[in-house]
């Protein structure tokens, strides 16, 4: 293919394009693939699209074998935060590193500014704090509700399952744990068809934890289901474990390695569960309701504690399935603003603190815009950011 530099044509290769910008956040921009379409690219707009994916634009002209030795070894430096195979949780789904390079990739980006950009984080408490398993699972659990400060009876008495998600991730954002939400059109990386939880990624001061919150395509996950998965990747993040997860919500889990029975346990304890009536589905709802999870999760725990036969649990986590396979199809969602889209898929503690960075001038507002805002946003709109985490 050619770029067109003042009406002059100079070669490149195709597969040294495509190596440089295939999988960076320019993959899905008209000029990208109008270029692979025309064979031929301006010279203005491949310098655009180097910025954008944040590649050396002279390396367009470099030897495919250079670049793909730079593009390996930048690969295996930014990918340090994950485990390099697939880590699933009982379930018949695989994630592909590359389903969420992109993200992880930004993810490690925004871990690197907050620890050149805040003093005030030190080593993270959680990280590692269950790697070696307790006697009992009750007392992992209570470990790690004592390490995060959890007040679980101000959870259950949130009005709402999105009011107790709120408060979970305040805690964890409280320890330096940073969660990120998927937004869409917000992320570096479009997961339509990817079905996972989320995943975690490493950092000894301030780990990430991804939710994918089914904020994709048609699969969208209820509040009490993200309330799971967020307690799950906080065990697994306590554990030491970092890695793309996906589970199954209606099952038993028994490779989990122990970390649902530490989620059960903090969100549903086994002795508040044993002084409960659950012997129709409706009672099993008003449980999960005052618990704040799903009903097919408290079904599981149920039936793990022996308070439900294994047939009766069956039985009612196909009726829920019957339900929830027969709601009604959610409508298009309303694009959020994007100062509320950046907040909630970098994370409100991420923003607030390279925010104060700024204010204390140790961090350009140029730079702000380019890895937290992803440039969605222009200094002029920092004003509103700073309203919205109010």
């Amino acid at each position: 293919m050619d770029v067109l530099i003042n009406g002059e044509r100079a070669p490149i290769d195709r597969a040294v394009f495509e190596e440089l910008l295939e999988n960076s956040v320019v993959n899905g921009r008209a000029p990208y693939h109008h270029a692979l379409e025309r064979g031929e690219i301006h010279y203005t707009e491949l310098v655009d699209l180097a910025r954008k994916a944040e590649v050396p634009h002279p390396l367009f002209f470099a030897p495919l074998s250079l670049v793909q030795a730079q593009v390996r070894a930048k690969t295996e430096k930014l990918l340090q935060g994950v485990a390099p195979d697939t880590f699933t949780v009982n379930t018949r789904t695989t994630i592909k590193l590359r389903d969420v390079e992109l993200i992880i990739k930004d993810l490690l980006r925004k871990q690197s500014l907050a620890k050149k950009h805040d003093p005030s984080l030190v080593k993270n408490k959680i990280v590692g704090l269950l790697r070696r398993p307790g006697a009992t699972v009750r007392a992992d659990a209570e470990k790690l509700v004592a390490a995060l400060g959890l007040d679980l009876d101000a959870i259950r008495r949130a009005r709402t399952k999105d009011i107790a998600l709120e408060m979970l991730i305040e805690r964890l954002e409280a320890n330096q744990v940073l969660v990120s939400r998927s937004v869409r059109g917000y992320m570096p990386q479009i997961l339509d068809g990817v079905h996972f939880s989320g995943m975690t990624v490493r950092d000894p001061k301030v780990p990430y934890i991804f939710l994918t919150g089914g904020d994709h395509g048609d699969f969208q996950e209820p509040p009490g289901r993200q309330i799971f998965t967020l307690m799950l990747m906080t065990v697994l993040v306590a554990r030491g474990i970092f890695a793309p997860v996906t589970y199954d919500a209606n099952s038993d889990a028994p490779d989990a390695g122990g970390e649902y029975d530490i989620v059960g346990e903090i969100l549903m304890p086994g002795h508040e569960l044993q002084d409960l009536d659950l012997d129709s589905l409706d009672a099993v709802k008003a449980a999960a309701d005052a618990f704040k999870v799903t009903p097919s999760a408290m079904a599981v725990r149920a039936k793990r504690l022996g308070k439900l036969s294994v047939e009766g649990a069956v039985e009612y986590l196909g009726e829920l399935e019957t339900e929830f396979r027969g709601r009604p199809k959610p409508g298009p969602r309303s694009q959020p603003k994007p100062v509320n889209a950046i907040r909630k898929y970098s994370g409100r503690a991420l923003t607030a603190r390279m925010l104060r960075a700024v204010e204390e001038h140790r961090l350009s507002e140029r730079e702000f815009c380019r890895v937290v805002c992803l440039n969605r946003l222009s200094p002029a709109d920092l004003g509103e950011l700073k309203a919205a985490l109010r």
